[in-house]
Order: C-alpha cells, then sequence, then structure tokens
C-alpha cells in the first residue's frame, strides 16, 4: 500500500475531529457546570466524523416533561410535539442569533427542500433558547425569514423549562453566546437519538433520515 501525505492526514482525521470536537464540548459544559451525560456522548471511541468538523454520535437522551409554547401562543407539551408519530429533527436556536442559528436554520429549509414530497412525513422542531426575548410573536417572525411557517415547528417558553430541555439533551452550555451547532435526530420515541455537533449540511441531514427510515431517494 502506498501512503501519501493526503492519504495519512485524511486518516488522522478520523481520530482527531471527534476528538477535538468532544474537548470543545466538554470545556463549555464545565464553565456552564452542565456535565450532563459528557462522558456518554463524547466518548471518541463512540463518535464518528461524517464531514470535515461534524461527528455523529448516538444516545439516550429522555425527553423532559416540560410545557412549550407555539408561535400561535399555543402551550404543548414537549413530549407531545416529539412524539407525533413521524421521525424527528431538533435544533436549538434564537432570535437575535447572528453567527449558528441562521445557518442551521437555512440548513434545516434546504433539507426540507432536498426532502421534497418526503418532507411531511418528518417532525422538525427549532426550540428557542433565549425565551425571555423570544415571544412567540418574534419567533414567528423568525420563522419567516426561512419559509418556515406552518412548516416546521417553533417553540419558546419558560427560561428555566429552556434550560431543563437543553441539558437533557447535553447542549447547555451555560449562555445563548456559548451556543454551537448541533441537530438531533431520532425514528421514534424509545429510540435513541443520532447527535450530528458541527455544522452539518442538508445533504448529511438528509442522508441521515434516510439511513433512520430506510426511505429510498
Amino acid at each position: 500500500m502506498v501512503w501519501t501525505e493526503i492519504g495519512t492526514s485524511r486518516m488522522a482525521g478520523r481520530w482527531w475531529r471527534p476528538l477535538a470536537a468532544c474537548l470543545l464540548a466538554l470545556t463549555g459544559w464545565a464553565a456552564a457546570q452542565a456535565g450532563d451525560a459528557a462522558g456518554e456522548v463524547c466518548s471518541p471511541a463512540h463518535a464518528v466524523s461524517i464531514a470535515p468538523g461534524v461527528t455523529r454520535t448516538v444516545a439516550a437522551y429522555p425527553v423532559p416533561a416540560v410545557t412549550m409554547q407555539r408561535t400561535d401562543g399555543q402551550k404543548v407539551a414537549l413530549a407531545d410535539v416529539l412524539n407525533d408519530g413521524r421521525p424527528v429533527m431538533l435544533n436549538f436556536i434564537y432570535t437575535s442569533c447572528g453567527t449558528v442559528c441562521p445557518v442551521t436554520s437555512q440548513v434545516f429549509q434546504q433539507t426540507r427542500e432536498l426532502l421534497g414530497s418526503q418532507r411531511e412525513q418528518l417532525n422538525m422542531v427549532s426550540i428557542s433558547i433565549d425565551p425571555e426575548q423570544d415571544t412567540p410573536r418574534k419567533l414567528a417572525s423568525y420563522a419567516r425569514r426561512y419559509a418556515a411557517a406552518g412548516q416546521w415547528t417553533h417553540l419558546t417558553g419558560a427560561a428555566a423549562d429552556a434550560v431543563t430541555v437543553q441539558r437533557a439533551f447535553a447542549a447547555w452550555r451555560g449562555d445563548k453566546m456559548n451556543h454551537q451547532p448541533v441537530t438531533f435526530l431520532r425514528l421514534a420515541p424509545g429510540q435513541p437519538w443520532v447527535r450530528l455537533e458541527g455544522f452539518a449540511g442538508p445533504d448529511q441531514l438528509v442522508a441521515e433520515y434516510r439511513r433512520l427510515t430506510g426511505a429510498a431517494s
């Protein structure tokens, strides 16, 4: 076998990218005093690099019993929103975010476009991590920017409940300014969650959805 510098670099990337992601995540959790499930989620033995800067792990995240609020003002149990009978894709956003959230929201929009006729078979949910500022009206306005009004669910709620949800998904960073890109997918209630850490693109999200469901392209 002939080894090249490029090949060696690619091989090295298989272990250092997941490790780097875990170290960054653990640093954030330690600062936030939120190391929930860090050992399970960020073990390099379980993290797989699926794209530059994007790692995939699988973990169990019990959905907390909290009540959230939709953009129409209706209060709903988070478990009911996530357990509507469809596979679910979840992320965390806030409306005044100028870095991570515009990218991840646009990726969700593009994911729906790529899914075509399959889009309605996927339950997409975005949860605000800044509920004190993100009123249902503000969240509705944000959703319209990404042609998401009525297309996927945006949720806000009490600040304490927002923290509870982030902790449950090992996504709490102590402050919205420390927010990191992460997307979660689950086939059905009781099934484990796939965690994609980093800026996963629409192609990766569609591929992961089809991997979970066995759907044809």
